[in-house]
């Protein structure tokens, strides 16, 4: 009986952007490709990428509006053509890119009459409009519009909600995703009697940032997920009687990480994120937004400094008490 000999390909993995077009300001496409994989692996890498190229990259958006010109967000403006509700939904399409952490400020201060586009935002240094033509309003008699606006950097997207409406500011649905789809398909070949595949990856992003720069986030945040399982399964820490102390952190481990600056259980700690922890939209982004991005910082926050933060309640805290089960 003659035994067939399976030759093991020893190329090591290859990728190529193949194709690469700009059909708008806001409408970049690429494709791209990846070789040589075994039978399997072109589907284990291609959802993953895809799920971390929508929900994992960080984009930048107008997230609120404010203006005494805005009475309500259905009227309409003597002098302005479109309504408010319309404006609104023009500064949720204005595409934004920047290295902002956090939120920040901008404004449109402009007299009519005369049409206002994104160029006529004013924006900080760190901000960059992607396409200065988009449309916002159109003046038709000789009015002042300000506007003051809430720029914000953040991933996934944000529905606004009725209760956080008030006479003169007005929060808008924040898409914050740059990546608008992508796709993912496997082409599945033999090579040597070795059944090989090729992932084929389609990119389409709002202009913000390129398909390859996308593809190059997305890869950092997987790598960055799978971090902590390259280090030493970690022990579950309690407090005394399972019951937090006033003014002391969430976990009693600050004082063990006192002990050494960079300490392996403290690296390992700092590469998981919030956003790896089953937290209602609203916890999340309040933490986001006082800098409580990693499972240390949260560690080393008390109770009282939590509670202190503005809106955040004593049943917000117990959630994340639950969640992370102390």
């Amino acid at each position: 009986m003659v035994q067939e000999k399976v030759i093991v390909s020893t190329r090591p993995l290859q990728w190529k952007c193949v194709e690469s077009r700009a059909d708008s300001k806001r409408l970049y496409y690429g494709r791209f490709i990846l070789a040589p994989l075994m039978r399997g692996q072109a589907d284990t890498i291609g959802i993953a990428i895809r799920r971390a190229l929508l929900g994992e990259i960080e984009g930048t958006c107008i997230t609120c509006a404010k203006s005494e010109k805005l009475p309500h967000e259905y009227s309409t403006i003597v002098g302005i053509q479109e309504s408010v509700h319309e404006i609104l939904m023009n500064l949720k399409e204005i595409v934004l890119r920047s290295n902002l952490y956090g939120t920040c400020d901008a404004s449109i201060s402009i007299k009519g009459p005369g049409y206002v586009t994104a160029n006529d935002i004013i924006l900080p240094p760190s901000v960059e409009i992607v396409d200065k033509t988009q449309h916002i309003a159109n003046l038709t008699e000789s009015i002042n519009l300000c506007i003051e606006l809430q720029i914000e950097r953040n991933r996934g997207y944000r529905i606004k909600t009725p209760k956080n409406f008030t006479n003169i500011s007005y929060p808008i649905d924040a898409i914050f995703m740059p990546v608008r789809n992508a796709n993912h398909s496997i082409h599945s070949y033999v090579n040597r009697n070795e059944k090989q595949e090729l992932l084929f990856l389609e990119i389409w992003t709002n202009g913000s940032l390129t398909p390859k720069e996308a593809l190059h986030e997305a890869s950092r945040s997987l790598i960055d997920l799978f971090i902590p399982f390259l280090n030493a399964e970690e022990e579950t820490f309690h407090l005394e009687n399972n019951k937090p102390k006033e003014n002391l952190p969430l976990f009693n481990f600050h004082g063990k990480l006192a002990k050494s600056k960079k300490t392996k259980k403290e690296i390992a700690l700092k590469s998981l994120f919030i956003d790896q922890l089953e937290f209602p939209p609203k916890v999340y982004n309040w933490l986001k937004k006082y800098n409580i991005n990693t499972f240390l910082d949260l560690l080393t926050n008390s109770q009282e400094d939590l509670i202190k933060i503005k809106d955040f309640h004593r049943e917000d805290v117990k959630h994340i008490m639950d969640v992370l089960e102390i």
